[in-house]
């Protein structure tokens, strides 16, 4: 499993200021907390975000990621990616979506017998000038998941410049 930092530093964020936590809304689950358990039924389309964003001009970008794949216990598949979805703009406080994804979300599928898995939703403020058509598949296509498995975090946000995390949140499923 690459090292990714970063999902050990975003999930540090929450614990130490609350006003990080990303606003989550996954199916009928509404303000959803930190490791809140959701079914993984309820989680099948991707989450509505919100956040009160620092820039309401700028535009931001979600990252999704299950970190306990295939089981919590041996990740050696993991982290896998769920989900990226840049062109993010503010309106009042959600998170609306104005361009196509690199990643097209996926919901929570752990193997038979796992404990729950945690699904963690990283918000960046996306790059001047990022072009998201770059990384995705041609023609809208859905991302194969043999480029979502051990998904390197740290290497995504240098090779497109992220700046540090804005806001984190998961929730658990199994």
């Amino acid at each position: 499993m690459p090292e990714n930092r970063s999902i050990t530093t975003a999930l540090s964020l929450i614990d130490q200021d609350p006003t990080k936590v990303l606003g989550l809304a996954v199916g009928p689950h509404t303000n959803v907390k930190p490791g809140q358990y959701i079914p993984r039924a309820d989680a099948q389309t991707h989450p509505t975000l919100t956040f009160d964003v620092p820039s309401p001009s700028a535009t931001y970008m979600v990252v999704g990621l299950d970190i306990d794949a295939p089981f919590p216990s041996i990740g050696v598949l993991g982290p896998i990616l769920h989900w990226i979805q840049p062109g993010l703009k503010a309106k009042d406080s959600t998170l609306q979506v104005t361009k196509p994804f690199v990643a097209n979300y996926i919901g929570p599928a752990p193997p038979p017998g796992s404990s729950p898995h945690r699904y963690i939703f990283f918000l960046y403020e996306q790059p001047e000038g990022f072009d998201g058509k770059k990384y995705a598949p041609p023609n809208g296509q859905n991302l194969s998941n043999w480029y979502r498995m051990r998904y390197d975090l740290d290497a995504w946000e240098k090779e497109i410049g992220l700046g540090s995390v804005l806001a984190v949140n998961y929730f658990t499923s199994n």
